[in-house]
């Protein structure tokens, strides 16, 4: 009676341990994707924010006053837009 008691014991450990080291990995993974995450929003933003104004240095260029206008207009609201979109998609990551 020995032995089984000391073979259940050895099994309840064994799936104690495994139990943790999923835990573990769970958590690990779980803050890697919210890393990754992070790291997409902030590459998206800057790359959208660059392409606004690129597209507002670009209009401006053409010397129009209502072309410069409108691109101005549009490369504000695609600002504060992906500055919406980023900053809610930060607040679910977290």
């Amino acid at each position: 009676m020995a032995t089984q008691t000391k073979s259940t014991t050895s099994i309840a450990d064994s799936v104690e341990h495994a139990t943790e080291r999923v835990v573990e990995l769970n958590e690990k993974a779980t803050e890697n994707g919210r890393k990754a995450s992070a790291a997409y929003l902030n590459s998206y933003e800057k790359a959208v924010l660059s392409l606004a104004d690129s597209y507002e240095r670009a209009a401006g260029a053409t010397r129009l006053d209502w072309v410069s206008s409108v691109a101005s207009a549009q490369a504000d609201f695609t600002r504060e837009i992906t500055k919406a979109y980023t900053s809610a998609a930060r607040e679910l990551v977290r």
